[in-house]
């Protein structure tokens, strides 16, 4: 069973905010709270996007998402230019002990300080450290913004951060970052917002040397990017990737094995509304019961 945190789109406000779904079979989704947002921000940009969601080691849980309000800026011409040079440098954050009950929303600024955004956060636990890795794109005035790196920081509480570092530095440009795990291999996804496709690589360690995965199936293949990856309850390994240049949402992909990076197409999801840049999160029949009973 599964829950989908994501947002919907960029029509109005109420869009980029924090949606919840669940799914029996990662196929039909069920839009929980009437299809209507589960969490509001109320500080920075007052909208979010790209929200990602972590269980914690001590099986609690946290949503991160990117301070940016796309409705409020997109009649603008420079936008897209805007946002990444003078958007904003905080993250938004959320914890929950039970998935059903948040806190009150935080906002932490993490990127450098001349940096001109932090774009789609998440979180890997290291189960070297014992402590989370952080990780968010960012262009910085160190190049005059010439392009997207991706930046991380260290946190045990979701509430104080170490310094931000370079962590992803390509020859063109990369953000949208994100991990699984099998077994002691860190599989890592990322967009190449230059050919506007995505990457697979791999390591023994967050903080290790990747390779590409020179089998990866989807490599090359133009227009796609907010990647999700999660093993499904039938043991094969299932990556989503919103196709943003068709307007179309997210489309799954699915391998049996996860190593071969050979990801066929999917079914076609189905849902109450088009899913955006989000996180696929294995629940247990309890949760996904409480979820319902929840918020309807």
């Amino acid at each position: 069973m599964y829950l989908f945190v994501s947002f919907k789109n960029n029509e109005d406000i109420d869009d980029e905010q924090i949606y919840f779904s669940v799914s029996e079979d990662g196929v039909s989704w069920r839009a929980l709270n009437g299809a209507k947002p589960i969490l509001r921000s109320t500080m920075g940009e007052c909208a979010v996007r790209d929200p990602h969601i972590l269980r914690t080691a001590d099986n609690k849980f946290v949503i991160i998402a990117t301070d940016l309000n796309i409705c409020k800026r997109k009649q603008s011409p420079t936008c897209w230019k805007d946002c990444q040079e003078r958007g904003s440098r905080s993250v938004m954050i959320w914890k929950s002990e039970d998935l059903c009950r948040w806190s009150k929303q935080r906002m932490c600024e993490i990127a450098p300080k001349n940096a001109g955004c932090a774009w789609a956060p998440e979180t890997v636990y290291d189960r070297e450290r014992g402590d989370y890795l952080m990780f968010w794109a960012s262009k910085t005035a160190d190049d005059n913004f010439k392009k997207q790196r991706i930046y991380a920081s260290r946190t045990r509480d979701f509430e104080t951060f170490t310094e931000p570092k370079l962590y992803i530095e390509k020859e063109s440009d990369v953000i949208d970052t994100t991990f699984i795990c099998d077994g002691d291999i860190y599989y890592r996804f990322s967009k190449d917002e230059t050919n506007k496709d995505i990457i697979m690589e791999k390591s023994t360690s967050p903080n290790g040397v990747f390779e590409t995965v020179e089998g990866f199936s989807l490599s090359g293949m133009r227009g796609y990017e907010g990647p999700a990856a999660y093993k499904g309850d039938d043991g094969k390994w299932y990556l989503l990737l919103d196709h943003f240049a068709q307007g179309s949402g997210y489309e799954q992909f699915v391998a049996e094995d996860i190593a071969s990076g050979n990801f066929r197409p999917g079914e076609k999801l189905k849902g109450d509304y088009r899913f955006r840049h989000g996180t696929v999160l294995n629940i247990s029949p309890r949760e996904y019961d409480r979820l319902i009973k929840y918020f309807g």
